[in-house]
């Protein structure tokens, strides 16, 4: 096999015939945007009509140098590329299904997806949030997901590489949190500016915090801009931060960052009862609401750490900037209504 494309016009006809195993004679880009990484679009045209899905999502490294590198060094597109290897075919989630997907020791990934867009699906750019009676649905498959995945035998069989450790590099994210704070603090709310001040001071403790409790394999990055509806159904895309972490770290951020805002503040207590009744259903963890309650508070504070990154130039134009700027408005809002900086205080001095 040929080394994995680097950019569009490496698509070509012959090395997509030997991923796919059927003859294409002719590829088009539909269109190609960046932002953590390259995303776009193909059509495929066939020697033989109907041997083969006419359009795929195609999902690469990002083309500048420094950015490669940086995405390279966190292991996500490996991450992603194992999830849709060894454990796609095997769970009742929704996701993309792929027709290849491979990766190299130097940090390069290639990833060919469903078409989703072809297919009917819904995305959003931040302009809409889930629904409470999706999020429910969403709620109880991640459930069972979580529940089969608390088993270490489990996640071995399936999944073997989770266990190799994942550095976390909070000591970096704080870096670039204070350079943040600093240049954009009067566009940043209170809460926002607070929680962020509590993680460059803390962030080693808040990182112990947002992952502990009953481990299993969660997505881990479960915001709107990584979710999309199929006729009703929410689906999950973006494994590449997926890992061994808490259930609450997916519940929550999904929470307060894919439902809608003012669904969320309707119904966030009956979602959180719902997915712990759903979880222990399914032989995972019984976790009293209340100490649900409060956890979810603490893992709020999250959301902060993962919408700062949206001031980096790479997220500054297009489609990326508006979802930035849509997710880090899901924040304020929770870190509001949750008052999370009190319950990261009170967590630090616990």
């Amino acid at each position: 096999m040929c080394a994995l494309p680097v950019e569009a016009s490496d698509l070509k006809p012959a090395w997509l015939s030997g991923v796919l195993g059927v003859e294409v004679v002719d590829t088009t880009v539909l269109d190609h945007a960046s932002a953590t990484n390259q995303r776009m679009r193909i059509g495929l045209t066939y020697a033989k009509t109907g041997t083969g899905p006419t359009s795929l999502f195609v999902k690469l490294p990002p083309l500048d140098p420094a950015h490669r590198e940086m995405i390279g060094a966190t292991g996500m597109g490996e991450r992603e590329a194992r999830f849709y290897a060894d454990v796609a075919p095997y769970v009742e989630l929704r996701v993309p299904r792929a027709y290849y997907a491979a990766f190299e020791d130097d940090g390069n990934f290639a990833l060919l997806l469903e078409d989703l867009a072809a297919g009917g699906c819904a995305f959003s750019d931040g302009a809409w949030g889930v629904t409470a009676d999706a999020a429910a649905g969403a709620l109880e498959e991640l459930a069972r997901f979580h529940a089969r995945f608390e088993d270490p035998a489990v996640r071995s069989a399936v999944a073997p590489w989770l266990a190799a450790p994942q550095p976390l590099r909070s000591d970096f994210a704080a870096q670039l949190m204070r350079a943040v704070l600093d240049e954009h603090g009067d566009a940043l709310t209170p809460a926002y500016l607070a929680a962020g001040e509590l993680y460059i001071k803390h962030h080693a403790r808040l990182d112990d915090l947002w992952n502990a409790g009953p481990q299993t394999y969660i997505h881990g990055d479960t915001h709107i801009g990584n979710v999309f509806l199929d006729r009703g159904r929410v689906g999950f895309f973006d494994w590449g931060l997926s890992r061994v972490s808490t259930a609450l770290r997916d519940v929550s951020y999904f929470l307060t960052m894919a439902v809608d805002p003012g669904e969320r503040r309707k119904s966030e207590r009956d979602l959180l009862r719902l997915y712990l009744a759903a979880l222990r259903t399914a032989g995972g963890a019984d976790i009293a609401f209340d100490e649900a309650w409060s956890l979810h508070r603490v893992q709020a504070g999250y959301t902060v750490v993962a919408t700062f990154l949206a001031f980096m130039p790479s997220y500054a134009t297009g489609d990326a900037k508006d979802l930035g700027v849509a997710l880090r408005k899901h924040s304020e809002l929770a870190l509001d209504d949750l008052q999370v900086v009190d319950a990261l205080r009170a967590a630090l001095a616990a």
